[in-house]
């Protein structure tokens, strides 16, 4: 059996095992929907332009909040790391911000923002931030000094030994804060499409709480775990091309 099967084996199993859980009485309806039953509300929600606006409001706040977030920590990690002033200046109120859950900061935010679309975009971009900030610090604080310091004696001036020394070096620990940072923003976006939204998978499952649709509710849950799966995997990708001279441990 090919790897890829065998990694499918576990979900049609887990699939199977719930539905027959589903069609025996086992789990209620009411409770838990069959996924057949979530599969026949995917495809009716599909078919009357429902799923399809919803996804599109949920993908642009999503990718907006992630480019905003992404960048401002990119750049804020870069000068603490590179930087002994920024390091001074910029890494402490950070670490102190990060103690702070950013969930938790939705009733300040609401007063702040308002319950429109600026606070689902800020509730992504602040659970991007810290991921990919503190793994960009960490990555190039990371780097063997003595690295550096042969690309100094070869004659190399500081922003060539950043772009063929630090940024190589760093690259590894930021795609893994890139791959956090994604799940971050899609927990973010689960919880700010629910405060009084309009539009989005979050403001779907809500409005079916409203008439009991448990199977609406399982869909958009599905919704956002592929979407998950979907983004993890292209970064998976571009990490594998990016980082081809990287040989690490495999799985025997």
């Amino acid at each position: 059996m090919s790897a890829r099967l065998r990694r499918l084996t576990t979900p049609v199993v887990l699939l199977v095992l719930w539905e027959g859980a589903a069609r025996a009485g086992v789990l209620p309806p009411d409770k838990l929907s069959a996924p057949s039953a979530v599969l026949e509300a995917g495809w009716r929600l599909s078919a009357d332009g429902t799923l399809g606006g919803s996804l599109l409001d949920s993908l642009r706040r999503a990718v907006l909040g992630l480019v905003i977030g992404g960048a401002l920590a990119l750049v804020l990690g870069a000068v603490a790391g590179l930087l002994r002033l920024g390091d001074d200046l910029v890494d402490p109120p950070v670490q102190m911000a990060r103690m702070l859950p950013h969930l938790g900061l939705v009733p300040l935010l609401i007063i702040w923002l308002g319950i429109g679309e600026s606070l689902k975009v800020t509730l992504v971009a602040l659970g991007a931030f810290f991921p990919i900030y503190l793994n960009t610090y960490a990555g190039i604080r990371g780097i063997d000094e003595r690295l550096v310091e042969a690309a100094r004696t070869c004659g190399l001036t500081w922003l060539e030994r950043v772009r063929h020394v630090v940024l190589p070096g760093a690259l590894p620990s930021l795609f893994l804060g890139v791959r956090l940072a994604f799940a971050a923003g899609w927990l973010s976006l689960v919880v700010g499409e629910q405060v009084n939204g309009e539009g989005g998978i979050g403001f779907l499952m809500m409005e079916a709480r409203e008439f009991s649709q448990t199977e609406v509710v399982v869909l958009g849950l599905l919704v956002y775990a592929v979407l998950g799966l979907l983004s993890d995997l292209a970064l998976r990708m571009g990490e594998r091309r990016l980082l081809a001279w990287r040989r690490g441990l495999q799985a025997s």
